[in-house]
């Protein structure tokens, strides 16, 4: 069981024992399903047991992938799966106690990045995998920009050091259309950006609000980012996300970004009651016909497929940026408490195997070492297409939320406060600044 120590508090510490003891029935409530037993004494008496969490949808690409390698992996070796899915959140927000508890799962779909994964490492509570890269060979088809978001350094800050990520798709994200919608109306799909805006004042003229977004969650900030990149370079991308220099929160990339979000939202691209809107609300307002425009990940693409096989939809990266928001998938790790670590590896090896990433791609996913000529479903092939150019372009910006750990809620707070008015670009951008260096500074990874 997850237990909350005790401790004599007065005032203002009160809060804190509150946040203590929230965290601890957040952590508490993931391990409901599994009981209150030890991972490790479970696992002694039951060898042949493997347990995997992940919080992909059935619908998804990689939901369809991960049920195959799960089905190959039990056949193959005899062992039973004991697979758990959990939202992304409960993940990202109870990580750290999770792996610290006596019931880990052997191996888990985790997010990427310094603030992240990188965490996480540099605390000891991840496998170093190197040993089992060179045994299978995952370097050979996981290079480059792609590689990145799985090694780690002993600060944490990805790029290099020891493996402790495996990742085995690629995403970006993309401005999805609604054609229909767009049909109704009569306007063109956008090309550049500032047709991009014109289709967007359109809509409002016609009395519908063209952009499905969620500010509770990572959509809008995603926008946000891209918007940045679109004025950014690779000197502003290795110091924000590498700490490698300065970041001049003044200059235009970050003014840019934030004066076009309180612009949009002014205009009528945005609607401000988006504040409390989570990332699968906005995603189903779009798949219903709400909206006809959403800034959001290609993890969505297989479900669109899926859900919503009667709406003519389309999609396209953002235009006129050669950076894009993106980098691999998210990566399987194995955290440093796992009693199997060797079934483990070999669980995700399945999921780098033809058969799986054959048909990730043909699902809607992006996958990294699937056999081209095998991937039949042309709206898969044109989203690999594309991604595949970004990548020749070294077009991959990464993330907003991943310098610092408490970044992603930070930046959702702040452009919160954007949207609904409360705050101004000026005070907006302080906030940000603030937020920011202070987590780096927390963090240490600076010299």
């Amino acid at each position: 069981m997850v237990r909350v120590k005790k401790k004599i508090v007065e005032g203002d510490d009160m809060k804190t024992l509150s946040k203590l003891v929230a965290a601890g029935v957040a952590v508490a409530a993931l391990f409901s399903v599994a009981g209150c037993g030890s991972q490790s004494t479970q696992q002694e008496k039951d060898p042949k047991t493997l347990k995997v969490w992940h919080y992909e949808e059935s619908s998804g690409a990689q939901g369809k992938a991960w049920d195959k390698a799960i089905e190959i992996f039990e056949k193959k070796y005899g062992v039973k799966v004991e697979f758990e899915k959990k939202s992304f959140e409960q993940i990202r927000q109870n990580a750290s106690q999770i792996l610290n508890s006596d019931q880990v799962p052997d191996v888990m779909e985790y997010n990427k990045g310094n603030a992240t994964a990188g965490l996480l490492a540099s605390q000891g509570l991840l496998t170093d995998l190197g040993d089992y890269v060179k045994e299978y060979g995952w370097d050979k088809k996981i290079s480059g920009s792609l590689a990145s978001t799985g090694k780690y350094d002993d600060k944490g800050i990805m790029g290099s050091g020891n493996w402790y990520g495996i990742t085995n798709y690629g995403e970006d994200v993309v401005m999805y259309y609604n054609q229909d919608m767009f049909n109704k109306y009569g306007i063109e799909i956008p090309k550049t950006y500032d047709e991009l805006e014109a289709a967007m004042q359109k809509f409002v003229d016609n009395g519908v609000t063209p952009l499905s977004e969620g500010v509770a969650e990572y959509p809008l900030q995603h926008l946000w980012w891209q918007l940045a990149l679109s004025k950014a370079d690779n000197k502003f991308i290795d110091a924000y996300e590498m700490y490698k220099g300065d970041v001049d929160w003044s200059d235009e990339e970050l003014t840019y970004a934030t004066q076009t979000i309180a612009d949009w939202v002014k205009k009528g691209y945005i609607s401000k009651d988006s504040t409390g809107v989570k990332a699968e609300d906005a995603g189903q307002a779009f798949m219903n016909g709400t909206y006809p425009m959403f800034f959001s990940g290609t993890w969505w693409f297989g479900r669109f497929q899926t859900e919503i096989p009667d709406t003519n939809w389309t999609f396209s990266t953002f235009p006129d940026s050669k950076k894009v928001v993106g980098s691999s998938g998210n990566i399987w790790v194995v955290p440093e408490r796992s009693t199997r670590k060797d079934l483990a590896a070999k669980f995700i090896d399945i999921t780098l195997s033809p058969e799986v990433q054959n048909l990730m791609g043909n699902a809607g996913g992006l996958p990294i070492a699937a056999d081209p000529d095998a991937i039949t479903d042309e709206k898969s092939k044109e989203l690999i297409e594309s991604f595949n150019t970004v990548l020749e372009n070294d077009g991959l910006g990464f993330y907003p939320d991943w310098p610092t750990s408490t970044f992603y809620d930070e930046l959702n707070a702040s452009l919160q406060e954007l949207v609904n008015g409360t705050s101004d670009v000026k005070k907006t951008l302080e906030q940000m600044k603030s937020n920011y260096d202070k987590g780096v500074a927390d963090a240490g990874v600076k010299e």
